[in-house]
């Protein structure tokens, strides 16, 4: 019995033995690790601290009173003595709330690391206006780094809405609140906004078309442009950018459409007719759901609605005729001119080159090339112009510059007179005139040129006169044999065909053009053969996203490929295409079931990868070359049936 109980104890001696073994290998393992993080941190370290230091501060640039915003601060690095100087404009609500977050890549054997430590504050204006917000400071590594300022623009909360009394104020209540969902004249309009309805003619016309709207705006297209009579147009490139803006009492989400600068070409009172826009809305789906995946596919209806932009009246006024100077050419605006020349001694039949630059803002494409009045003497080329203008919300603004050729053919002293440029400042509403200084330009005689006569200011001494090798040319005698011209048979084969051949050729195009006309006339038509070129050139774009890394934008591109292709190829409506009918109107085709399912399915991807947080470039490409490949199937399949 004893020798049992030895034996028991043996054993668990034996076990504990063995089981300390193993953790002292697992902790030293664990120690190991320890060292090796250690090590990679601090070569992290020193290669995130060789980058220099930013420190930027952001938020937004408008907020409406009484809703709290956050700005932050972030710094590219550790630092202390994080300060903010005192706001007075702003009520600080919370923070500074500080996190960090930091990102290592090693690629081809290059490391690169970044860290940020970021400072929020919640705020709340307490006033309306346009108010500054100072720089904060950090100090990093015993220096003190300060941050950019943030200019905030505060609008006013919506104007409350006059509720009926009695029984009616709960139903007042339920149709505002109906109102943010509701489309209406009230939450979705287009304003015409130009920068002056009074002007002179010539004068700079800033024209914007501005969308306001309360609802989700997916998408908007032209339909019916003015043909802008009695204006020369100048469109300005812009990208459109959602601002707020408070409006008639109530706060608009607003991006401008289109803009353009407007030169009036006469006097008198011109219109600007209406302009109708096509605005798709994003509205949600209240229909019953028939399972629970429907509240991530199915909850949200793209609808096309008319907007149209009303038309605009601008009096142009005539330029003044007082004082009005014999030189002036048509110039409107505020210019400046400078000029130079090549060289003022030169040697005869050698070149001089004259810069005249005329900058400024106004209408600039419609000044002309000063004249320059040269000696008789002088051989004068055709001018060189560079115009180098841009197009900005003041007009045409930039620089002409206009360069002049000439040679001197005689020695002598010569003079270049002033070149003057007139034009009507719009400021102070009278002409103005700008002159050029005048050139004296000493021409020396030419070297190995014998008999040159030297000449005074433009007299050109006269040319002896040179013999032609022989004044007369004479009659041929030779003999020579002389052979009839052929009268034309009429009635011929070949006198035939000279008329058959290009009546038939005029009937063959009439036919051809004709069935072309006919085509281009069914828009339908058109649409279903530009579908796969329109989907091809969507995906091109999706493409460059997804080498961008823009993860939303790439999937909502993808999505208006896919249903754009569908709705010119189906010939549905976009405001009236649903799966359902997507699927019976493939099914009517004969197209495959298969490749039915993949295209629901490519849809159903992008409208949930919005909600997929986690969705990486490799499932982005695969859903590309998917998308790509359905689209060539379905065409391929829809030209067989």
């Amino acid at each position: 019995m004893k020798f049992r109980k030895l034996k028991i104890m043996t054993n668990t001696l034996s076990l504990i033995s063995r089981k300390s073994q193993n953790l002292f290998k697992r902790q030293s393992l664990h120690n190991s690790l320890l060292v090796f993080f250690l090590l990679f941190s601090v070569v992290w370290g020193v290669g995130a601290a060789d980058e220099p230091v930013t420190f930027q501060a952001s938020g937004p640039s408008q907020v409406i009173l009484d809703r709290p915003f956050q700005i932050s601060f972030t710094v590219n690095a550790k630092g202390k003595d994080f300060r903010l100087p005192e706001i007075t404009d702003f009520d600080i609500l919370a923070g500074p709330f500080e996190s960090s977050s930091s990102s290592f890549s090693f690629i081809n054997g290059k490391q690169t690391s970044s860290v940020s430590y970021k400072y929020t504050y919640t705020l709340l204006a307490k006033n309306t206006g346009t108010f500054t917000i100072p720089s904060a400071s950090i100090t990093v590594k015993s220096q003190k780094h300060t941050s950019n300022g943030l200019s905030i623009q505060v609008l006013p909360p919506d104007a409350p809405q006059q509720q009926n009394q009695g029984g009616q104020g709960q139903q007042s209540r339920s149709q505002n609140q109906s109102d943010n969902t509701a489309i209406s004249n009230e939450n979705l309009f287009i304003r015409t906004i130009v920068s002056k309805t009074n002007v002179y003619e010539q004068e700079a016309i800033l024209m914007t078309y501005r969308l306001y709207s309360t609802l989700d705006v997916v998408n908007f297209s032209v339909k019916k442009m003015p043909d802008f009579k009695g204006f020369m147009k100048n469109d300005l490139e812009i990208q459109p950018q959602l601002q707020l803006e408070n409006y008639n009492g109530r706060n608009y989400a607003t991006v401008d459409l289109y803009q353009t600068v407007l030169f009036p070409q006469r006097a008198g009172t011109i219109d600007i007719e209406k302009t109708d826009f096509e605005v798709i809305i994003r509205v949600e789906n209240t229909s019953p759901r028939r399972s629970i995946f429907d509240s991530f596919f199915d909850t949200y209806t793209n609808v096309s609605r008319n907007v149209t932009a009303p038309g605009v009246k601008i009096n142009v006024n005539e330029l003044p005729t007082a004082n009005k100077p014999m030189a002036f050419g048509g110039s409107v605006g505020r210019f400046t001119m400078n000029s130079s020349i090549s060289t003022q001694e030169i040697k005869a039949n050698e070149a001089v080159t004259m810069k005249i630059a005329i900058e400024g803002a106004g209408n600039m494409r419609m000044i002309k090339n000063p004249v320059v009045k040269l000696p008789d003497s002088f051989e004068q080329y055709d001018p060189k112009v560079t115009n180098d203008f841009k197009v900005s919300a003041s007009g045409v603004n930039g620089k002409k510059t206009v360069e002049y050729l000439f040679i001197p053919r005689y020695s002598g002293e010569f003079e270049i007179p002033s070149v003057e440029f007139c034009y009507f400042d719009i400021q102070s509403k009278s002409y103005k005139t700008l002159r050029t200084p005048s050139y004296k330009l000493n021409v020396l005689k030419a070297e190995n040129v014998p008999g040159e006569t030297t000449v005074v200011d433009s007299y050109v001494g006269k040319e002896d006169v040179k013999q032609l090798a022989s004044d007369i040319r004479y009659i041929q005698t030779n003999n020579y044999k002389i052979v009839p011209e052929e009268e034309p048979r009429i009635g011929s084969l070949t006198s035939w065909l000279m008329y058959l051949i290009p009546l038939a050729i005029c009937l063959l195009l009439f036919i051809v053009l004709s069935r072309q006309a006919k085509e281009n006339a069914n828009a339908h038509l058109v649409k279903n053969k530009k579908a796969n070129k329109i989907a091809r050139k969507r995906l091109k774009y999706a493409q460059k996203l997804l080498s961008e890394g823009k993860k939303d934008q790439f999937y909502d591109e993808v999505l208006k490929a896919v249903w754009t292709y569908l709705s010119d190829k189906l010939s549905i409506p976009v405001a009236s295409l649903t799966k359902d009918r997507i699927e019976s109107e493939l099914n009517r085709n004969s197209v495959s079931q298969e490749l039915v399912a993949q295209l629901m399915q490519i849809l159903n991807t992008c409208e949930f990868a919005r909600y997929a947080p986690n969705t990486g470039q490799q499932e982005m490409g695969n859903l590309f070359d998917e998308t790509v490949q359905v689209i060539s199937t379905l065409e391929e399949q829809i030209k067989k049936n």
